[in-house]
């Protein structure tokens, strides 16, 4: 289970956040995670979803009051692996005009179900030919994609959002890592869609796919594809770093 410490940290940080209290211990999750694989004979290529909730409801009624503990306490994994021609051919991203809201509407940076903001982004892509939506903050400033994070090559250097209005993301944080190890210059900044428009290159990152390019943005092609990218470089590093993450677990 890559990088497993890092999404259980993000599950109780998210929990905490909206007062839902877990009553298992890091180490029992990961059993009952393990305990699941092993009853399904599953071993490799496996994306695996948690999903806790509250407990029960004794009425349809969203006060946490109706709810009945213990928490119900869900693990679905499923074979699922990213299909190579994604990274060959890249995706195409552009705006959508949903935006990430701040801390005092919704949170974006707790992993939580309530995502509908995200859903109508996607929604938006799609009906304009995107596989992924770029959206911006409150203020105008480019956030991250609808679901994934975002990052854009200009002048061989990245480019990023702060990261305080997306999800805090546990390949974007590895992402930044591998900058910071490789001497690799990035910086994590306010910007807009016209600070950008003539990028070199652009990735979006995520627990499913990892790293992967972009090769259209909006109607403008880009050099994420090729094989000498940054992008392609930093995908390898990646790569990399998760083969170690496995070695150094066996």
């Amino acid at each position: 289970m890559v990088y497993i410490e890092e999404h259980l940290n993000r599950l109780y940080q998210s929990a905490h956040g909206i007062s839902l209290h877990i009553d298992l211990k890091k180490e029992n999750i990961i059993n009952e995670i393990n305990k699941t694989l092993e009853k399904n004979n599953m071993k490799n290529d496996i994306h695996i979803r948690l999903i806790i909730s509250r407990g029960n409801k004794i009425t349809p009624y969203q006060n946490p009051n109706a709810n009945e503990g213990p928490i119900n306490f869900v693990i679905i994994p499923e074979y699922k692996k990213a299909n190579p021609k994604t990274y060959k051919n890249g995706i195409k991203i552009g705006r959508v005009k949903n935006i990430r809201p701040n801390n005092d509407i919704l949170n974006p940076q707790y992993n939580t179900l309530s995502k509908l903001n995200c859903i109508l982004a996607s929604i938006e892509a799609n009906n304009l030919g995107y596989d992924e939506g770029i959206m911006n903050d409150m203020h105008g400033f480019i956030s991250t994609c609808n679901s994934t994070n975002l990052f854009f090559v200009k002048n061989d250097k990245i480019i990023t959002s702060k990261g305080q209005y997306c999800l805090n993301g546990i390949t974007r944080l590895k992402t930044i890592e591998i900058c910071n190890e490789n001497n690799i210059h990035y910086s994590q900044k306010n910007f807009t869609f016209e600070d950008i428009e003539d990028c070199s290159e652009a990735f979006v990152t995520g627990t499913f796919g990892g790293i992967v390019p972009v090769s259209t943005l909006e109607n403008k092609s880009l050099l994420s594809t090729n094989s000498e990218s940054l992008t392609n470089h930093i995908r390898k590093l990646y790569l990399k770093n998760i083969e170690n993450y496995i070695k150094s677990k066996s």
